[in-house]
């Protein structure tokens, strides 16, 4: 029986061990009785249970009950004594009664316990509180019989609760340890049957312990009914064997709890090898099963930039479903080393295929999916590079297309330098078009199935011919492209050279022009002698040598802008302008000239002859000048003066020139016709006195052959 299953009845006290020892070292058993009535089941109860507490050899002392009758009828004690003899007839060796001091003394004599010791089976006194010293010494007595003895029911009621506690509970769990760590030795030689008994027991251990391990401290320090002071004995102690008992059931407990542990260390170790049993073949089977068909279906490459974007998202969502089962590896992967490092050897060797068979799914899958990111990146940098170079083909298609209409030589150069820079630009892009589609290529080539031996290369058959399309497609379009280029490369030269024919030839009027200007401001002078204006017809002729190359380089040039004109179908710019002021420019310089060459040839006539007038010779005697030789100085002069004061009339009507732009010239030929006629003059003055010298002396000489007449009569005569 325990205390709980009359838990109600015990904190009423009807009677309890306190401890105490008689001279005969035998336990005292008190029953404390009130006023109010008593119930004999109760206490019967009661007695039943404290006489099942100590031990055998205990017993065989045998007891001393005090019955405590100072505050209870007569017939209420008799009662309890007669029933000690059905209860405990043979532990009981002496009951003591205590009496009140003034109630039963006559009534003794109706009962004498004493006469019936032989049929009661122990002695019964009728003793004052006082004098219970005589039998049982005072340290062995409660403080209500007069003894030192401290005695705490209900502090000893909650302690033996406790302690029924532990040996209820430690025993039932040393019973189901038993059971688990006889089960599990069994299992360990029959693993399939592991399952069966893999249940857990109905204490927890740690706190059954730890209950045992405070009750033990108690019972060795506090004593087991609590006092902290006097001299006391606990009932629980050697007698009672409570200690040992706690004791034994805390070594068989460890025992069994640390066999139990490593039960539960194999069963976790069992349990959690056969969860990452199933975890692997769960990640094994997705990774090779969906995962594997999801790969399996996403295999194009796409055909523009807006496609492989797309697929690029497709394949990061797959990825993301991918990285959900790589998380559970990596957990995996981290318990298996964890095993590893702590598992027995018969465990290794499973643990380590697990392994290597989870890392092989999970790298192969984790390859392929790079491999395919690899490729989705390619194809993404390859249709970008595709659309940068159609965008740049575009462009330069929609130059090549516009009208040209540049406004000089300069900005068709400009035009011309920004067409040879995007077609080097496009050529730039269509070789990294090429290489990004080889790589690509090499990719493909090299990828390996999705599924194990399984051929792909059908799939990748449409993605190669559309790369290749790709770079053949662009490939064209760029030759084409090459040879608008070309063509209009031609047009635009042609145009250049249009352009710098007419800027040549205006240079060649306005050179012409400037010829003429100077012509006419500079080339004025006549000479002052035939020596002189000899010397400036020579510089004349080659100045107009000059003036006719220009001329004619002009004439070449314009020809030149009406071939390309009539090559790039365009209106001929320059028959407008530049070729009518050529012509008027190289007219009046011609009439100009020719009017030169005429005032200096009439010049060189007017001083050579003049000169050959004025002209002495010291070696040579007095030569006289015929008349005819002045006469044309004079009409020569004349007409030079005249040609002088006449301005240059053009072919337009138009005239050039006056007077005094020839008036040092005209002045010059004036001062050498005047020395001419003073020579003239003073030939005429000669020839006058030569006359007169001629004729006074064909005069004398006809008077001296006048007079030598007379003389030859007369020398005739003699």
């Amino acid at each position: 029986m325990e205390a709980t299953a009359i838990l109600p009845i015990m904190k009423k006290r009807l009677a309890f061990l306190s401890g105490g020892k008689d001279r005969r070292s035998g336990l005292i058993l008190t029953i404390p009785l009130c006023s109010e009535q008593t119930n004999m089941d109760e206490l019967s109860a009661t007695l039943g249970y404290l006489l099942g507490i100590p031990s055998e050899k205990c017993k065989a002392r045998g007891f001393t009950v005090i019955v405590d009758g100072r505050k209870s009828q007569w017939n209420i004690v008799k009662t309890v004594v007669l029933m000690l003899q059905n209860v405990i007839p043979a532990e009981v060796s002496l009951v003591c009664v205590v009496k009140p001091d003034e109630f039963w003394d006559k009534k003794v004599t109706h009962f004498c316990f004493w006469k019936e010791k032989d049929r009661l089976g122990f002695e019964v006194i009728l003793v004052s509180a006082n004098k219970l010293t005589r039998y049982i010494e005072p340290c062995q007595l409660t403080e209500e019989f007069g003894g030192s003895l401290v005695y705490d029911h209900i502090d000893w009621l909650n302690k033996r609760l406790v302690f029924e506690k532990f040996t209820r509970e430690s025993t039932s769990l040393l019973d189901e340890l038993a059971i688990i760590n006889g089960n599990e030795k069994g299992n360990q030689q029959d693993k399939e049957r592991a399952m069966d008994y893999n249940f857990l027991p109905s204490f927890d251990p740690e706190t059954v312990l730890q209950t045992g391990h405070e009750l033990l401290s108690e019972l060795q320090q506090c004593r087991f009914n609590g006092s902290d002071g006097g001299v006391s004995w606990s009932p629980m102690d050697d007698e009672l064997l409570a200690q040992p008992q706690v004791m034994k059931l805390l070594d068989s407990l460890r025992e069994q709890y640390t066999r139990y542990q490593e039960v539960c260390r194999q069963r976790s170790k069992r349990t959690q090898l056969e969860e990452i049993q199933q975890k692997v073949m769960q990640v094994a089977n997705w990774l090779e099963g969906p995962g594997t068909e999801q790969l399996r279906t996403q295999w194009g490459i796409g055909d523009s930039i807006s496609a492989s974007q797309a697929l690029q998202q497709k394949h990061e969502e797959i990825e993301s479903k991918h990285s959900e089962w790589f998380a559970v590896y990596v957990e995996l992967n981290q318990q298996i080393a964890a095993l590893l490092n702590a598992g027995d050897e018969e465990d290794l060797v499973e643990l380590k295929g697990l392994q290597q068979q989870l890392s092989d799914v999970c790298y192969r899958q984790a390859s392929q999916l790079e491999f395919r990111q690899n490729i989705l990146q390619s194809a993404h940098e390859f249709h970008g590079v595709a659309q940068d170079l159609s965008q740049q083909l575009d462009g330069l298609l929609g130059m090549l297309c516009a009208d040209v209409a540049p406004a000089d030589g300069a900005a068709i150069q400009q035009t011309l330098k920004h067409l040879e820079e995007k077609l080097k630009s496009v050529a730039g892009t269509l070789q990294g078009l090429r290489e990004k589609g080889q790589v690509l290529l090499d990719q493909m080539s090299n990828q390996a199935s999705w599924a194990y031996g399984k051929d792909v290369a059908i799939e990748n058959k449409e993605n190669v011919e559309h790369i290749q399309g790709v770079m053949e497609d662009m490939q064209l379009r760029k030759q084409r492209c090459e040879d608008m280029v070309d063509v209009r490369r031609l047009k635009m030269l042609q145009m250049v050279q249009l352009f710098k024919c007419e800027e040549d030839a205006a240079q060649a009027v306005e050179w012409l022009s400037e010829l003429l200007e100077a012509q006419l401001k500079t080339h004025i002078r006549l000479g002052d002698d035939a020596q002189e204006v000899k010397s400036l017809l020579e510089k004349h002729r080659k100045f107009v040598d000059v003036a006719q190359s220009t001329y004619d380089y002009g004439r070449q040039l314009l020809q030149a802008t009406v071939v390309l004109c009539q090559s790039l179908r365009c209106t001929t710019r320059s028959s407008g302008d530049t070729l009518p002021r050529l012509n008027r420019v190289w007219k009046q310089f011609t009439v100009t000239s020719e009017e030169r060459v005429h005032r200096l040839e009439m010049a060189s006539t007017f001083h050579t002859a003049a000169e050959k007038i004025l002209k002495e010779c010291p070696e040579q005697p007095k030569v006289r000048i015929d008349f005819e030789a002045y006469e044309e100085v004079e009409a020569v002069g004349k007409s030079l003066l005249d040609r002088l004061t006449v301005p240059v009339v053009y072919p337009d009507g138009s005239f050039f020139g006056s007077p005094s732009d020839m008036a040092s010239s005209a002045e010059h030929v004036r001062e050498k016709m005047k020395i001419v006629g003073m020579k003239k003059l003073q030939q005429e003055e000669e020839e006058e006195e030569e006359e007169q010298q001629l004729q006074q002396q064909q005069q004398q000489e006809e008077e001296e052959e006048e007079g030598e007449k007379p003389d030859e009569t007369a020398s005739a005569n003699s």
